[in-house]
């Protein structure tokens, strides 16, 4: 795995004053609360029903990420009808990932600048700084929307930006938390459902920034650090085809192939079917088998 190249001391003071304590506070206490989160269920109560609750809410939130922040506002690869484009929002914030303009933002620098210094989560300053330690710092420009106008048009988008953070509450812990009441474990909801489910969700999405650059093979292309693994897509609900999503960032799809694991894909599919979703963009095959063959036939190293 790449290694951050060292800083001096010019760039130590700098990195220093340029951390987001906010973030850090917020991640670390949310990791400490997983685990308490663990020895809740081990030692206080352990709740069948609320295992189940969170095994949907991590669903919810991972597929409003994958579908919704990622697919659909950050690329555009599909169009959809606004109660799905509200619900992706809604439990987006519930995955606690920042609001979808801020994200569709940084993510739509990073295709333009991946494994540059503009890269938000460049994976050549290391493993760890692509999965979470970009997180931890504020950035030149991080603010910036110029990128993101067309997003900031849209009145459920700019609704949730405005109200992230009350939304957030909502959806990470309250909600959870009120729904495992009906059965008498409104503690294991917050903990279970919320939290521990939000932490294992913070790292399989941050798995495609990291993992997902530097494991798995690059048959499509080998401009950018992108790597196609399944494991990576199994971690992060079909997100981890990541060298051809690099190559064809357009397409609904992430795994192109039948058999590959992207039910995010199957998602879309499916609710195209009964008109929630229209306009789904795929690449044509010959432009895909293309770029196979250009990379089969250039020598590496």
């Amino acid at each position: 795995m790449p290694a951050m190249p060292p800083l001096d001391s010019t760039e130590r003071a700098t990195s220093r004053s340029q951390l987001n304590w906010i973030n850090i506070a917020f991640i670390a206490v949310a990791h400490l609360l997983a685990v308490l989160a663990v020895v809740y269920m081990a030692t206080v109560h352990f709740s069948p029903a609320t295992l189940v609750l969170a095994a949907c809410w991590y669903l919810a939130c991972g597929m409003a990420i994958t579908g919704g922040y990622h697919r659909l506002f950050a690329h555009k690869s599909y169009r959809a009808a606004w109660p799905l484009r509200l619900a992706y929002l809604c439990f987006g914030a519930g995955a606690v990932q920042n609001s979808a303009l801020r994200w569709a933002a940084d993510h739509r620098v990073h295709h333009a600048h991946c494994d540059e210094e503009l890269d938000p989560y460049n994976i050549r300053r290391g493993f760890w700084w692509a999965h979470l330690g970009w997180v931890f710092v504020n950035r030149p420009g991080q603010e910036d929307q110029s990128g993101v106008q067309d997003l900031a048009a849209d009145p459920l988008v700019a609704f949730q930006h405005r109200h992230f953070v009350a939304l957030a509450f909502l959806f990470a812990a309250a909600i959870p938390g009120v729904i495992a009441a009906a059965w008498g474990d409104a503690i294991g909801g917050v903990l279970v459902a919320g939290i521990l489910r939000l932490v294992v969700q913070w790292h399989a999405t941050f798995s495609v920034n990291s993992f997902a650059h530097c494991v798995g093979s690059r048959p499509y292309s080998r401009e950018t650090t992108a790597r196609d693994s399944v494991l990576t897509a199994l971690i992060s609900l079909g997100e981890g085809y990541h060298n051809f999503h690099h190559r064809f960032q357009a397409d609904y799809r992430n795994g192109v192939k039948a058999y590959h694991f992207d039910p995010t894909k199957w998602l879309v599919w499916s609710l195209a079917k009964v008109g929630v979703t229209w306009d789904l963009k795929r690449t044509p095959r010959e432009a895909i088998e293309r770029s196979r063959q250009a990379v089969a036939s250039t020598p590496t190293g």
